[in-house]
């Protein structure tokens, strides 16, 4: 039987292709996918998604959640990461997300909110669901304070995120999407549930370069291979262009195999919080590494993987989708 699975995304092309990896896996329910402000904003989160559904267009429709703007921040990521971070993402993802792509999708008539869905479906199939996280943890703290009882009756948790022994990549200590709304994720991960950290030092281990994607030569019969084909080879450009690199990190995929193929991965059970104040380590994910730590274990963190079985991984994946 398929794993149902949730998707939160802030799409970012790294997002869409993980989403219609996922929609193309036999493995995989997607039985809805929604929405969170990150690396764009909500509403072009939303719309994004959208867009990405509509094209794709699977024999199965999973559910679109969006945020309700009244209740979620609109700040833009420039103004919440002033730095070069910020910047540099809009540059690599384009000032919509998916790079020259522009969204023409027209705002829903009846949008479900994205948390009230999490929640209706968690009742629907209690103990069955895994939420795939790869954004801010915004609408996730969302559900969890609509129902006490959300993040237990998920199957598992599996969150992209945060750093291990990494540099962060918002700032010296923090990655983006812990960094967006710390308070969000402190409440989530600090919470009792079956949860998987994916942290940069595992999802940046996927790359996929010019010469890996032209050996693809994928078809473009299916809308699959035509959505590959439209995104991947405008983040190669970009990451070209402005880093001076001939590849690009697909950690989102890394994320989506970390539900499907647990065991390309090595863990390790840790008691990790988020620093939400500090003037220089906002977002910091701080793991209690005494050598007798005072912390609970509340999550496992991914530390190991191998590269090269990732990247047959992702070959396989593209040739399906």
């Amino acid at each position: 039987m398929a794993q149902k699975i949730i998707i939160d995304a802030d799409p970012g092309i790294g997002d869409a292709v993980a989403l219609a990896l996922a929609l193309a896996d036999p493995a995989l329910d997607v039985v809805a996918v929604t929405a969170v402000a990150g690396c764009v904003s909500a509403r072009q989160a939303g719309r994004n998604l959208q867009t990405l559904l509509e094209w794709i267009d699977p024999p199965k429709h999973p559910r679109l959640g969006v945020p309700e703007l009244h209740v979620h921040d609109e700040t833009h990521l420039e103004s919440r990461f002033p730095g070069e971070a910020a910047r540099q993402m809009q540059r690599l993802h384009g000032t919509d997300g998916l790079g020259s792509w522009q969204t023409a999708a027209a705002d829903l008539h009846h949008p479900r909110d994205a948390a009230k869905l999490l929640v209706e479906l968690v009742h629907q199939h209690p103990h069955e669901i895994v939420l795939l996280t790869l954004g801010p943890l915004t609408n996730v703290a969302l559900a969890q304070s609509r129902d006490a009882g959300f993040l237990s009756m998920l199957k598992g948790l599996v969150v992209l995120g945060g750093t291990y022994s990494a540099p962060g990549d918002v700032s010296p200590v923090a990655e983006l999407n812990l960094a967006f709304d710390p308070q969000s994720a402190r409440s989530v991960l600090r919470s009792p549930a079956t949860k998987t950290l994916v942290p940069l030092d595992i999802s940046r281990k996927l790359t996929l370069s010019f010469e890996q994607y032209q050996r693809l030569n994928l078809s473009t019969e299916s809308r699959g291979g035509r959505l590959m084909s439209r995104l991947l080879p405008d983040y190669l450009r970009a990451h070209h262009e402005w880093l001076g690199v001939e590849g690009v990190h697909l950690p989102e995929v890394v994320a989506l195999l970390a539900v499907t193929h647990t065991d390309l991965f090595e863990r390790m059970t840790c008691a990790i919080d988020i620093e939400t104040e500090g003037e220089l380590t906002r977002g910091m994910t701080v793991i209690d590494r005494r050598p007798r730590p005072e912390w609970r274990n509340n999550i496992d963190v991914l530390v190991g993987t191998e590269p090269q079985r990732l990247r047959d991984e992702l070959q396989k994946r593209l040739e399906r989708a």
